[in-house]
């Protein structure tokens, strides 16, 4: 894999790097995108951040919000499957932004990047609410990532406002006892927010992506759906997705 540009910015170094078709983003070491026009889905965390769509009918996401764009992967995966008629996507770092135009090719009829910090955004926000909102907020650290913003009841209120009543709230952690440590598992309050609430993870990936629904929903729902859908329903070769669903509700 060929690093193709790379750059040292306020003490931090960025790569892009590319094999073919594939582009990938590394900022201070720490992988944060993947995408090949020609091999959509990677088998890697950005396609579990999109695939909660399919818990409901994506006919009912008209606009999603992701928080944390890095190069943009997760928006070019939510424009050819699930296709909104908006995605905002608020990024801190102004070079991430530059990338994702300039080498993942992100437009602005795929997407509106703003350059903000998220959770200061989101309470200053009063726009209409977000059917799908994507929380993948990490900063590098010792060479792997870790969450930005903890998910604590402070955090898991405040998305829950900006999102629509039949909304999905997807949360990239970096371990299942982070997941387990945070305000979903702690406070009953943030609990009885969301009526049905899985967890999706890969065997070559720690990451858990949690997907929280204000309405209910199965497992069988989202494999049922995608089996429909040309470019998901792979049931072998380089493109399935061996991924495990699992119901992590709280009584």
């Amino acid at each position: 894999m060929a690093v193709v540009w790379q750059k040292r910015v306020a003490g931090k170094h960025y790569e892009v790097r590319k094999a073919g078709q594939s582009t990938r983003l590394y900022t201070d070491g720490v992988f944060h995108s993947q995408y090949n026009p020609n091999r959509p889905i990677a088998r890697g965390v950005w396609d579990l951040l999109m695939l909660p769509a399919f818990f409901i009918s994506p006919q009912t996401i008209k606009r999603v919000l992701v928080l944390g764009a890095g190069g943009g992967a997760v928006i070019h995966l939510l424009n050819r499957y699930v296709k909104p008629d908006e995605i905002v996507a608020v990024e801190l770092d102004a070079v991430h932004i530059s990338i994702a135009k300039r080498f993942f090719g992100i437009k602005k009829s795929m997407a509106t990047l703003v350059k903000a910090e998220a959770v200061e955004w989101l309470k200053v926000y009063r726009g209409p609410p977000f059917d799908m909102i994507i929380d993948d907020l990490f900063v590098e650290g010792e060479g792997d990532g870790v969450r930005a913003v903890p998910l604590s009841a402070m955090w898991f209120n405040l998305l829950s406002r900006r999102l629509s009543k039949k909304g999905v709230l997807v949360c990239n952690v970096f371990s299942l006892q982070e997941l387990r440590n945070s305000a979903y598992y702690t406070d009953a309050r943030v609990g009885a927010k969301f009526r049905s609430v899985f967890s999706l993870r890969l065997p070559a990936y720690e990451n858990v992506v949690a997907a929280f629904l204000k309405g209910d929903s199965s497992a069988r729902v989202l494999r049922h759906t995608i089996s429909n859908i040309d470019g998901l329903n792979a049931l072998s070769g380089p493109d399935r997705l061996d991924m495990q669903i699992k119901n992590i509700a709280v009584d």
